[in-house]
């Protein structure tokens, strides 16, 4: 039998043992690709009421960063406490146990301490752990996206991103070319996938023809679950969009004039920087719409023309008003259960994303934009001054959901909790953020302070963080 060291501990020391029913809950909610660009932010443009809302209701940290702009490592860092050099998850290919097999996750820390942990859509990145989700993080084994369901008449997604007539027409068309030229099997498919992968899709169809709907209906049954149950719980649900590709139902993309999407104002390389801080955005020129980078004899003439811009931009935009949507559906069935008041929620992005500064679409940079993410955290009995400006990292996320918890911070750590941030928003954070990225042969790594960015690229090998 194992001993909850919160009861454990007031008994050894004549305290009062803390009623289990009135332990705080956890909800974590991480959005794919997020980037800083919502309303509670300052953007005239997008439309996020759920997620600034929440901002009203907690802390939102403005000078927030990842350790890497690539959604594994990230998640891997996030969820272990552990910078990527310690935990040695640079890729997408590292599986977490693999170089870390008794390593705790903040899911698996809050199951060792008696809560029910259940995890929805993409928390960890699936090519960093098992097939479970990394299993032993949770208490109800993980549902594959897959199976979770669609809205009626809406089973069929092709190619588990597309419900559009028009998409459904090009992937017949093309599977009747290929079997003009005698293919068949998974031949056929990779051939429809080379001619039928749009970079974004406006639909007339309901919230949960989407995976990410489907996600969102789950987090809203358990959390009744949850409520009828004699344990906390620790629930992350991970949206994947804004991630491309952009499809969102219209009535999101109504929400936008596309002539008023803000372009980037700096779109050419900064001046005197190494080419290794730089990429040819393979993320967004694998999707049939967009122009092959390699048509083009340099940097500056792939750079996409206004009006493709602007399409993405409205896509992106469109994308996180619906996750904002979402979000506030799940927030609302909070309330309605009445368990708002004694739950701590988090709300991230897990990086963020170029929308065409620098010539760049996608993440994979030390620059500010992939590195600077969104961060909210509103817990019972903090303030609700929305702003803090203190610099702080994801690796933060871990000790500060802990100390929330009133749960021991485990001393091994790389990050430092922001409940003192969350006390006094105004109080100073550390003195720099440090993410890095490798590209080729070479590691970047970047400090980032409250004034100014430093980075320096090494030769492969080199690592900042010895374990």
């Amino acid at each position: 039998m194992r001993l909850n060291p919160n009861i454990l501990l007031p008994l050894l020391l004549g305290l009062p043992v803390p009623d289990q029913a009135q332990q705080k809950n956890v909800l974590l909610i991480v959005v794919d690709d997020l980037k800083p660009v919502l309303g509670c932010y300052g953007s005239e443009t997008i439309l996020t009421p759920n997620m600034d809302r929440l901002a009203t209701e907690g802390v939102l940290f403005q000078n927030n960063y990842c350790q890497k702009a690539v959604s594994g490592p990230s998640r891997s860092s996030l969820l272990t406490g552990k910078r990527p050099d310690h935990i040695q998850v640079w890729n997408m290919s590292s599986l977490i146990r693999d170089v870390n097999p008794d390593i705790i996750t903040l899911p698996q820390y809050f199951k060792n301490n008696g809560y029910e942990t259940a995890g929805i859509g993409k928390v960890f990145d699936p090519r960093n752990v098992d097939s479970g989700h990394d299993a032993i993080s949770w208490t109800i084994p993980y549902t594959a996206n897959w199976k979770l369901p669609l809205a009626e008449g809406y089973e069929d997604i092709l190619f588990g991103s597309y419900q559009s007539q028009a998409v459904r027409d090009s992937v017949a068309y093309y599977y009747d070319r290929a079997a003009d030229l005698g293919l068949t099997g998974s031949a056929a498919e990779d051939y429809v996938k080379d001619h039928v992968k749009p970079s974004v899709e406006s639909a007339p169809v309901p919230d949960d023809a989407y995976r990410e709907g489907a996600f969102a209906n789950e987090a809203i049954r358990l959390l009744n679950e949850f409520s009828g149950g004699t344990k906390p719980f620790f629930l992350a649900v991970g949206f994947k969009k804004p991630h491309l590709p952009f499809v969102a139902p219209q009535k999101y993309w109504d929400m936008y004039n596309r002539e008023e999407m803000p372009l980037a104002n700096f779109q050419s390389k900064a001046l005197y920087s190494p080419e290794c801080a730089f990429h040819n955005s393979e993320e967004l020129r694998g999707y049939t719409d967009i122009p092959d980078f390699s048509r083009f004899s340099n940097y500056e003439e792939a750079i996409l023309d206004a009006d493709q811009q602007k399409e993405l931009i409205h896509g992106y935009y469109a994308c996180t008003s619906y996750i904002d949507a979402l979000v506030g559906k799940v927030l609302d069935e909070l309330d309605r259960l009445d368990m708002r008041k004694n739950t701590i929620v988090l709300l991230f992005g897990d990086h963020g994303w170029h929308l065409g500064d620098h010539g760049l679409w996608g993440k994979h940079t030390n620059f500010e934009q992939a590195t600077r993410a969104p961060l909210i955290i509103s817990a019972p009995g903090y303030s609700t001054i929305p702003t803090s400006w203190a610099i702080t990292e994801f690796l933060d996320i871990y000790p500060t959901t802990c100390e929330l918890a009133n749960l021991p911070v485990p001393s091994d750590l790389d990050g430092r909790s922001l409940v003192p941030n969350l006390a006094d928003p105004v109080s100073p954070g550390k003195e720099f953020a440090v993410s890095q990225y490798s590209r080729d042969s070479l590691n970047g790594y970047t400090i980032r302070t409250g004034r100014y960015r430093y980075t320096e690229w090494f030769a492969n090998g080199y690592r900042s963080f010895d374990p």
